[in-house]
């Protein structure tokens, strides 16, 4: 609220009274418009799998762009946790309460908590989710994508950025005698590896072996760098090279760069990770290669992530009209952590871009911070000796002045 205006309305309102005046109400200001997305969520792609996560990101990926948030966005995040500070992916009716049968996960509840801690104001949600997080950790440390299941690297890593988002040490979190980094690590492979080498796994397959994986390579490098979702770029300088070095017990640091040479490896060739399914021939992977781009500037600087990043920007507006809004937070949160200006990434305006597929922000933080100084100036100018109560009291003196000078007047007039 501007302080300023309000004082002079009311000082107006005084002079009003005064003057025996009668004034037609004025209206309230008109609500906003109605949005986008009248229920809050991003997108209007089916939210049964990824409801909570997509809300998450975006949420996460305006923050990064000094956006503030609707709340209304905020609000459907929130209203989807359990009453045991668990979230499932997608809760389509949130009053009702969460049972045996409602699918909760780590990784929903991980990010979640990485996005409400991003936006402020609530600390409640936060700290539910974590103790829940907590409570279902495994006895070797790490997380598997819903409570009960083996550890993975994707599940264990997200968890990690959690934690120290919240500025949670993972090294407290013990479970077994063993931390959340001790589990990660373990899907980490060797570098003597014809193949993988230095990358991290999802989980051992049915025969114990761990199979490199790109998408779990770029969350376990994060995770051991415990670095969240959203992080910035590391300092080349004071990092370790992309190069894989073995040792008897790697650094998480260390495995950090191990998995960082081996997406630099997998990138050299084309400037992007590819995915076949079912057989197919091998197909650009989008998503996979804005994450890659995330962990290497994480573990590099922003230098090593310039190819795929070049490339990303290149082919950003054929993602997005194939996927839907899910790649713009990607995108944005790449171009954060590279120290690229989201607004214009290869032409095209990421932030505008996700801001319309939900409801209309509040603002961005720049505003907040101008109208926070305009409202501390006329606090400032309203505690003066001249503010708007001596205003106030002046037009009483004159009104009361003009009252007896009336009276006055009426007295010669009479016979």
């Amino acid at each position: 609220m501007n302080v300023r205006r309000r004082s002079s309305a009311a000082a107006l309102a005084a002079i009003a009274v005064l003057g025996a005046a009668t004034a037609p109400a004025v209206a309230a200001d008109p609500s906003p418009s109605a949005s986008a997305s009248p229920s809050g969520l991003y997108g209007t792609t089916d939210p049964q799998y990824d409801g909570v996560w997509r809300q998450s990101l975006a949420l996460l990926a305006q923050d990064t762009a000094g956006v503030v948030p609707s709340s209304k966005a905020v609000k459907w995040l929130t209203d989807q946790q359990c009453a045991n500070g668990a979230f499932a992916p997608f809760r389509a009716d949130p009053a009702k309460a969460c049972d045996a049968k409602t699918m909760v996960d780590s990784n929903s509840t991980a990010a979640a908590v990485q996005a409400l801690w991003a936006v402020g104001g609530h600390g409640d949600v936060v700290e539910d989710a974590l103790g829940w997080l907590k409570s279902v950790q495994n006895e070797d440390g790490g997380w598997g994508y819903s409570p009960g299941t083996p550890s993975d690297a994707n599940s264990t890593s997200v968890v990690i950025g959690a934690l120290t988002a919240t500025e949670t040490d993972p090294e407290d979190v013990v479970k077994g005698g063993k931390t959340p980094y001790d589990a990660l690590l373990t899907f980490a492979l060797p570098c003597a590896k014809d193949k993988g080498a230095g990358a991290f796994a999802f989980q051992p397959d049915k025969d114990g072996k761990l199979l490199p994986n790109a998408d779990a390579t770029a969350a376990g490098v994060l995770g051991s760098l415990g670095k969240g979702l959203v992080t910035e770029a590391g300092s080349g300088a004071k990092s370790k090279a992309a190069t894989c070095s073995d040792a008897d017990r790697p650094t998480r640091e260390q495995a950090a760069a191990n998995g960082a040479a081996y997406l630099a490896d997998a990138l050299a060739k084309d400037g992007h990770l590819v995915s076949a399914l079912g057989g197919s021939a091998d197909q650009p992977d989008y998503g996979n290669t804005a994450d890659a781009v995330v962990a290497l500037a994480a573990q590099g600087g922003a230098d090593r992530a310039a190819e795929p990043l070049a490339w990303l920007k290149k082919n950003a507006a054929t993602w997005a009209a194939e996927s839907g809004p899910a790649p713009y937070p990607h995108q944005i949160i790449a171009a954060h952590a590279t120290g690229t200006d989201p607004r214009d990434f290869g032409g095209t305006d990421l932030v505008a871009k996700l801001n319309a597929t939900g409801p209309a922000p509040q603002g961005t933080a720049a505003e907040d911070t101008a109208t926070a100084s305009d409202e501390d100036g006329a606090e400032k100018d309203d505690d003066s000796p001249f503010g708007v109560w001596w205003f106030v009291g002046v037009c009483l003196v004159f009104g009361i002045g003009i009252g007896f000078l009336l009276s006055n007047r009426n007295k010669k007039q009479q016979p």
